[in-house]
């Protein structure tokens, strides 16, 4: 079977971990904490970048950061993971589903506006496989309406809109380092505060609600609990690893570039009976975080998925859309037609792609998808 992840280590991860055991401090914001932090701040241009549990945890600290509460909304869309609207329910508020674009999959800007309302709060964009959401329609519109921006960037640490790097463009933005990322810590994730008014604030939840970050800096004598917070940031264990894997970010990115364009190359033979792969606009600089096609109708995918396994190639789908959820129903809101989210989310299929999958593999697996959808259209 080719597994449809398989976790990519540079070799440095436990040379790292062992020197933080030796330092003797295991707990968080420790020196491969910072180190971690620096290189992020230095990669997205950001005053201030800080480590998380997860990208959840990132999430979660945003809501409580724009200090959001019962009745209050937030636009997002739909074809996302349950993270992106779990965080901001928690708080009360009530997620707004929006449509996606029929070529990235991302948020359609251009539905932004007829969803927003006197209680809106904030947007949440999300970079489906790395490829950058349209940031300079999405933050003027935010601009016009005086609304925070918020990029779940879960997918998409290295890449870039228009050359700047994305996490660098809303008021918050939050990556992942989960395995199935590009760059890896187990668990984990990071916020990004760019709008220099949440900083302090932003410190403050990260210790648990208090002002420890102004204690070691020398600012206050004492410190104690100031705010609400939680214990977000991760333990000095999981920087060690993830410090490895930032060290070679570019090598990474690289490697799976050169794997997802053979992909590409490859599938360009699927357009004659119908299959779709991904849309990378120009301004766009993605890093190959996933390579998904589009069957041609829905109602066939799960036979073409188990035909698939038979041949030996773990694809799998993706996000079942948060609006058609149970929860989604019960704490959210749709704005105008899902139309785009319900067909390419019931159609997409995801293929396996990870650092140490032979050169041919892309080319063989995309042979077998051919194979598949000739045998169930078939039957």
């Amino acid at each position: 079977m080719i597994p449809f992840n398989r976790p990519y280590l540079t070799g440095r991860e436990f040379t790292h971990i062992q020197a933080a055991v030796a330092a003797g401090q295991l707990a968080g914001n420790g020196r491969f904490t910072r180190l971690c932090q620096a290189w992020l701040e230095r990669r997205v241009g950001s005053p201030r970048v800080l480590l998380t549990q997860s990208c959840t945890a990132a999430l979660e600290m945003a809501a409580l950061l724009i200090d959001l509460g019962p009745g209050d909304e937030v636009i997002m869309p739909s074809f996302t993971f349950v993270s992106t609207a779990n965080a901001f329910v928690l708080r009360g508020a009530r997620p707004v589903f929006v449509d996606i674009r029929p070529d990235t999959l991302n948020i359609d800007e251009r539905q932004l506006e007829s969803a927003i309302t006197p209680r809106t709060k904030a947007i949440v964009v999300v970079h489906y496989a790395g490829v950058a959401c349209e940031m300079e329609a999405l933050m003027e519109i935010a601009r016009r309406h005086d609304l925070v921006v918020i990029e779940d960037a879960a997918h998409a640490l290295m890449s870039q809109y228009k050359g700047k790097p994305l996490g660098g463009f809303g008021h918050l933005a939050t990556f992942s380092f989960h395995e199935t990322k590009n760059v890896i810590s187990g668990e984990g994730g990071a916020l990004v505060i760019n709008d220099a008014r949440f900083v302090e604030r932003a410190e403050i939840i990260w210790e648990k609600g208090t002002n420890r970050s102004q204690f070691s800096l020398g600012r206050v004598d004492k410190y104690t609990w100031v705010d609400v917070g939680s214990s977000f940031l991760p333990g000095e264990l999981t920087a060690a690893f993830l410090w490895a894997q930032l060290e070679e970010a570019e090598q990474i990115t690289s490697k799976r570039l050169a794997l997802w364009n053979r992909y590409r190359e490859a599938s360009s033979a699927l357009d004659a009976i119908g299959l779709r792969g991904p849309v990378v606009p120009p301004d766009c600089d993605h890093n190959a975080h996933l390579f998904y096609l589009l069957l041609p109708v829905p109602g066939r995918r799960h036979e073409i998925l188990a035909d698939l396994n038979a041949r030996g190639v773990t694809a799998v789908f993706h996000y079942v859309p948060l609006h058609s959820s149970p929860a989604g129903q019960r704490y959210g809101r749709v704005s105008g037609s899902m139309s785009v989210t319900d067909d390419c989310s019931a159609r997409l299929i995801r293929l396996p792609l990870w650092i140490g999958m032979p050169a041919d593999t892309p080319q063989m697996i995309v042979e077998r998808v051919r194979e598949s959808v000739a045998a169930v259209g078939a039957r």
